[in-house]
């Protein structure tokens, strides 16, 4: 399975301290059918722990999955600042899920190379 993120979940998990490893830990427990909350079409939120603290008061983080295939990092915020995203967002989310999910590897190779996205390396 690969792994991407957009620049502005890269900001998120930088300023966060949540590293290339913590993410990939996140995509496996997804691949492994251990989903926190699915969402539909195709957009799924995983939980993750602060360093040294528990998940309930961690971060959420929101990720457009097609198991087995491609899991892209898009939005992510701390529990403390807000409880979920609204249904705005949520059907926005469900919309880029649609789309970017659909991309064939020659348009992700595309937008890695123009910079939308970041592929991330986890050694599976």
């Amino acid at each position: 399975m690969r792994v991407f993120k957009n620049k502005a979940f890269q900001r998120f998990a930088d300023r966060n301290n949540i590293s290339n490893d913590d993410l990939c830990d996140v995509v496996h427990r997804a691949s492994r059918g251990l989903i926190d909350a699915d969402l539909g079409g195709g957009v799924i939120k995983q939980r993750i722990a602060r360093r040294g603290k528990g998940k309930s008061g961690g971060f959420r983080l929101m990720i457009l999955f097609r198991a087995q295939r491609r899991a892209v990092l898009v939005h992510g915020f701390a529990k403390k600042d807000r409880a979920n995203i609204e249904t705005g967002e949520l059907e926005a989310l469900r919309k880029l899920a649609k789309i970017v999910l659909a991309y064939s590897e020659e348009e992700m190779a595309s937008a890695v190379a123009s910079g939308v996205f970041v592929e991330v390396k986890c050694n599976d």
